[in-house]
C-alpha cells in the first residue's frame, strides 16, 4: 500500500474506535451486536417495557383495550419512550460517516 494509503486506514481505524460506540459485539461467534439502553433501576425498566407494549396496543386497537388516560398507572410515558429511542439513536457512529465522507470527498477531489 502506498503511504498515503496506509495513513488513511490508520486514521479509519482509530476513527472508529472513538466513533462505533452505540453497537458491541457480542462475544460468540454470531456475528452480532447489542445495543444498550441505560435506564436508572428496574422500575424505569420495566416502565420503558410496560409502555412500549401499551402504546402497541393503541396503535393495534384504537383504546380497544381501555388504557385509561386518567389512571395513572396505565397511561403512556411518551417522554420515557422518546428519552430511550433518543439513547439509541447513534451520533458518534454519525459523526464518523461523516469523518468519512471528508476523506473519500478529499481523496475523489485529489484524483480529479
Amino acid at each position: 500500500m502506498e503511504t498515503n494509503e496506509i495513513k488513511n486506514l490508520e486514521y479509519l481505524k482509530k476513527l472508529a474506535t472513538e466513533h462505533f460506540q452505540t453497537l458491541k459485539p457480542v462475544n460468540d461467534q454470531s456475528q452480532t451486536y447489542t445495543a444498550q439502553i441505560r435506564v436508572l433501576n428496574y422500575f424505569e425498566l420495566g416502565c420503558v417495557i410496560t409502555d412500549l407494549l401499551k402504546l402497541c396496543i393503541l396503535a393495534l386497537h384504537h383504546n380497544r383495550h381501555k388504557i385509561s388516560e386518567n389512571n395513572e398507572k396505565e397511561s403512556v410515558d411518551v417522554a420515557l419512550l422518546l428519552e430511550t429511542v433518543l439513547s439509541l439513536f447513534p451520533l458518534d457512529e454519525l459523526e464518523f460517516l461523516s469523518y468519512v465522507r471528508e476523506m473519500v470527498d478529499g481523496d475523489l477531489h485529489l484524483k480529479s
